[in-house]
């Protein structure tokens, strides 16, 4: 039926052949995007694999932002020089440009939930290699207000972590953390943060999560999942209230950070 029937790239359309080792298919040149390729060959066509760009070093230790000089060694860059942050570690696993934005864009607004398996198998690649030797002891999606989940009629960070703990433990060194949704609730509808400037988003999001209750958090070490790290205004008023309510860590992880 793949043969007859060969499914369409999500980003330019085109038709994605038979992958590379079939029979009558050539292997090609390594793909830049190396062995995350294979996590985005059911979605998207050679060409466009080619075209996804991996969050790599030199990047900030603390917000994970990617520096354009690719010769340095990691250091922090000036805001977290600035400003303390109330997460201790953010990372993504790609930049948020095609052929990645588009993935996102198809998955939240199109409702193509079909791609959280292979966007969430990408994230749990960037969460093995972050997060190998490092202790973390629940994941928390960043919730949506509920007006609007009923609307897009899922929450995308929870459909990214949905598989996790079906997936090999990889370089970790025990199965994926407990997968809490029951910790931190939307509680103020907010506007659309597209547009917005970092101290517009700021102020949107002020009030916008709290604690359920009963939730108790004392010294656990939490990492907060989200689809796109823009200016880091959604998780680090996430990670306010955690740390608010006791939590002894919050690390940040994203599917897509936007560049700047």
């Amino acid at each position: 039926m793949r043969a007859l029937f060969p499914p369409r790239c999500y980003a330019c359309g085109a038709f994605i052949r038979d992958q590379p080792g079939s029979v009558n298919v050539p292997s090609p040149a390594p793909s830049p995007a190396g062995p995350l390729g294979k996590l985005l060959a059911p979605c998207l066509c050679r060409s466009c694999i080619d075209q996804y760009s991996p969050v790599e070093s030199p990047i900030c230790p603390c917000c994970g932002k990617m520096f354009a000089a690719r010769s340095d060694a990691d250091h922090w860059c000036g805001e977290c020089l600035k400003h303390r942050r109330k997460y201790s570690r953010a990372r993504s696993a790609g930049l948020f440009e095609d052929p990645l934005l588009t993935l996102i864009h198809r998955l939240k607004y199109h409702g193509r939930s079909e791609l959280a398996g292979p966007l969430g198998k990408l994230l749990y690649h960037a969460y093995t290699r972050h997060w190998a030797d490092r202790r973390i002891d629940w994941i928390v999606p960043v919730p949506l207000h509920s007006k609007k989940r009923r609307r897009r009629g899922f929450n995308q960070a929870r459909l990214l972590v949905a598989r996790w703990p079906e997936y090999p433990a990889g370089g970790k060194k025990s199965a994926p953390a407990e997968i809490r949704s029951d910790l931190l609730c939307r509680v103020r509808y907010t506007a659309s943060q597209t547009g917005l400037g970092r101290q517009e988003r700021e102020q949107n999001l002020k009030g916008a999560f709290e604690l359920k209750d009963g939730a108790d958090l004392t010294g656990r070490s939490i990492l907060l999942i989200d689809d796109v790290f823009t200016t880091g205004s959604t998780v680090t008023e996430c990670a306010k209230v955690l740390r608010a309510g006791g939590a002894g860590r919050v690390d940040v992880l994203t599917l897509a950070r936007a560049g700047g």
